[in-house]
């Protein structure tokens, strides 16, 4: 096998054994990206020199026992929303397509001090506003598995750098399904953590009380070590949690583990095949000796508009700090103080970011809070009273990811109301701040990946993630790769 095509953890275990030097690890990586990013867009940015020099670094400290780390030496890239020092954080926006911050993140410090060697920044949707990679200022992410479909969105260049085998593990970011959903249109491994259990010190706000990082990877394996390596407590964060990070053992015993299957998850809108492989998954883990049962949650019905309106609430007020002055785009041409605001904003920012910006302006405007925000807030409340009550019966919740496989490149984008019911089974997740983890579970005719959504409860990421170890310990859907095509090729 090449290197590239090892899991993380397979790596960072030849590496400590010296089969593998660091060095040699990150020009696998470097390869495939020069080979294959030019056909699948997943960096904005490529640190190939930083990268080489890190990695240098890092077998030197692995060397001399200094770093111990599973996941010392391992090439990772990183969401392009995450600050890194000195190098490019762009959102995928024009508006900040010049911006270098002068601090790093903390999850992506987190990684560096774990010895990871970060290759470069992945490709989004404009500050995460999008499900499908295509709003980005640099070009459409596209998915390995078909070059003529979306991988998801925001952070399908996270998704799709994986699949490609451009990197061994990615960071993302899910305000409403951003991890997971690519991770099901792309074939790969993703967790969106409970609200609060990774520092979001560094991540550049889309919705503050949504906006979650997490980890992207090839099993359940590799996300639980890197989500054990960027959890935790953080002081440059008021909303992280004051808990200690920790490893997680996996356990592929799920005997008596009791699942719950909203069954008005599964009703029109649903692709069939993609109802089938839900259901026959639920099946597998109710031979390996899970409790299966279906069950009511009809406040779920109500996610999409109460988190549209939260979202574009807080993304109107996050965004209004891009004013053409402090930093980022500046219009060359205006006329006084009100003109520079105009013009950098409608030169700076797309179609879809304008759109959700006014939507958040004006359900906050005076004779429109209470009768939108407000409500919205209330719903909210509603519906993490829901999991409450289900939570008090079930171990996890399982559903679809996404109504269908992934969608074609352009289908949705004229249509935004189509794209946002694209996220029906996932927003209702960081409305309540719960954890959510989403493996691959099968494949539609075309052969376009299918993933399952895993629910927990609150900082309950270790049964999560023990159901989904479970799961892929007697599955093989985690193990499918695309065929992979370079530039010449494509």
């Amino acid at each position: 096998m090449e290197i590239t095509g090892l899991s993380a953890l397979e790596l960072g275990k030849k590496i400590k054994a010296g089969e593998i030097g660091v060095v040699e690890a990150t020009k696998a990586s470097l390869d495939n990206i020069e080979k294959y990013d030019s056909t699948y867009n997943c960096y904005v940015t490529v640190c190939k020199d930083e990268a080489l020099k890190r990695a240098e670094e890092v077998q030197k400290l692995i060397s001399d026992g200094t770093l111990t780390s599973p996941l010392a030496g391992v090439p990772m890239g990183v969401k392009d929303n995450m600050c890194t020092k000195g190098i490019q954080t762009s959102c995928g926006s024009r508006m900040l397509s010049n911006f270098k911050p002068t601090y790093t993140s903390t999850a992506v410090s987190k990684l560096e001090n774990a010895g990871a060697v970060i290759l470069g920044k992945l490709n989004m949707d404009e500050f995460a506003m999008g499900s499908t990679s295509e709003t980005s200022f640099f070009g459409a992410t596209k998915n390995p598995w078909n070059t003529d479909r979306v991988p998801g969105g925001s952070s399908g260049g996270s998704a799709a750098a994986v699949a490609a085998e451009e990197a061994f593990c990615t960071l993302g970011s899910d305000t409403g399904g951003s991890i997971r959903q690519p991770a099901a249109f792309c074939g790969v491994t993703g967790l969106k953590p409970t609200y609060g259990s990774v520092s979001r010190y560094g991540l550049v706000a889309y919705a503050s009380s949504l906006d979650q990082i997490g980890p992207i990877g090839k099993n359940v394996e590799d996300v639980a070590e890197v989500f054990s390596t960027i959890m935790g407590h953080d002081p440059k964060d008021s909303t992280s949690v004051k808990q200690e990070a920790k490893k997680f053992v996996l356990d592929n015993n799920i005997k008596g583990m009791k699942i719950g299957i909203p069954t008005n998850y599964f009703g029109k809108g649903l692709d069939p095949e993609v109802k089938e492989s839900i259901l026959a998954s639920a099946k597998v883990l109710e031979g390996m000796g899970a409790v299966v049962e279906e069950f009511e949650m009809p406040a779920l019905d109500y996610a999409i508009p109460a988190y549209y309106i939260i979202a574009c609430a807080e993304a109107s007020s996050n965004l209004s700090r891009y004013d053409g002055i402090k930093y980022g785009y500046s219009a060359k041409d205006f006329d006084g103080l009100v003109d520079l605001y105009y013009k950098s904003r409608s030169e700076g920012f797309g179609e879809e970011v304008k759109r959700r910006c006014l939507i958040g302006a004006f359900v906050l405007s005076s004779g429109y809070y209470d009768a939108y925000y407000k409500k919205a807030l209330q719903v909210k409340a509603v519906i993490k009273k829901s999991f409450d009550d289900a939570f008090e019966k079930y171990d996890v919740i399982l559903t679809p990811t996404a109504p269908t496989t992934a969608l074609k490149i352009g289908e949705n984008l004229s249509d935004p109301l189509k794209m946002y019911l694209g996220d029906i089974y996932t927003v209702s997740v960081n409305l309540a701040g719960l954890p959510g983890l989403v493996v691959p579970c099968g494949f539609d005719k075309e052969g376009l990946p299918i993933g399952m959504q895993l629910i927990g409860k609150p900082f309950g990421e270790d049964t999560l993630l023990n159901a989904g170890f479970a799961f892929q310990s007697t599955t093989d859907y985690h193990t499918k790769k695309p065929v992979l095509k370079s530039g010449k090729e494509a």
